[in-house]
């Protein structure tokens, strides 16, 4: 986990729960965002803030640091347990903090008489609200372009409750006031830590089983979410 979800609103159903208490310094549009499959090293729409103000802009879903470059492939999740003091993720921990909003996400379950034959879930949470997943990330400097070396990783934490029938991993979900603390770029890297530890309980999330189309990702629409007997 993470592996693919969600985000199909308006930019303001994500942008309002967090709250604007700094100015707004992306263009947003009134047109939902309408994608059921979002895939690993596709561009995402995140929420992060910096100096200047809240950003609601695309980033590549995946990164590594320079020096990492070809000798293995760009990280797409980092785990709680590490991410605060893992070389790999050393030079965004502290000044690369940013949430990716979505509505839910997809988990696969192996059948234990044919574990090649994979069930996928959609998970989301029981009131319908947008989710906020923490993240770190390397931003384009100086309001440039996203480069080849921007991007983002989805924090992930241990399973717990029912949700481990699902899957051992989960994203970290934070709450929107969470969120709005987690984006706060004067913010001490332990209070950043403990951010993350007050993430949303597994009681707060439901789940259904969805067509194996989720699994190709060229596939797209409200039919990937719809649940199945």
């Amino acid at each position: 986990m993470c592996g693919r979800f969600a985000q199909y609103r308006v930019a303001w159903d994500y942008l309002a729960p967090i709250g604007l208490d700094a100015p707004l310094r992306s263009e947003v549009t009134p047109h939902p965002i309408n994608r059921y499959n979002v895939a690993p090293r596709s561009q995402v729409m995140t929420i992060r803030r910096d100096l200047e103000g809240l950003r609601f802009e695309p980033l590549l879903w995946g990164y590594a640091p320079f020096w990492a470059k070809g000798k293995r492939p760009p990280a797409i999740n980092a785990r709680l347990e590490t991410v605060a003091t893992s070389r790999f993720f050393r030079a965004v921990w502290q000044t690369g903090r940013c949430v990716v909003p979505a509505d839910g996400w997809y988990e696969w379950v192996a059948d234990p008489a044919e574990p090649k034959r994979k069930q996928p879930y959609y998970i989301h949470r029981r009131d319908g609200e947008p989710l906020y997943f923490a993240c770190i990330s390397q931003f384009p400097r100086n309001d440039s372009q996203p480069g080849e070396e921007d991007g983002f990783v989805i924090i992930t934490a241990d399973s717990e409750g029912g949700m481990v029938d699902i899957h051992d991993r989960r994203p970290v979900v934070l709450s929107p006031e969470s969120a709005a603390e987690w984006l706060n770029p004067e913010m001490e890297a332990g209070q950043a830590e403990r951010v993350l530890l007050a993430s949303e309980p597994v009681g707060l999330f439901s789940w259904h089983k969805v067509g194996k189309e989720v699994g190709n990702v060229r596939n797209e629409g409200p039919g990937l979410i719809a649940m199945i007997g």
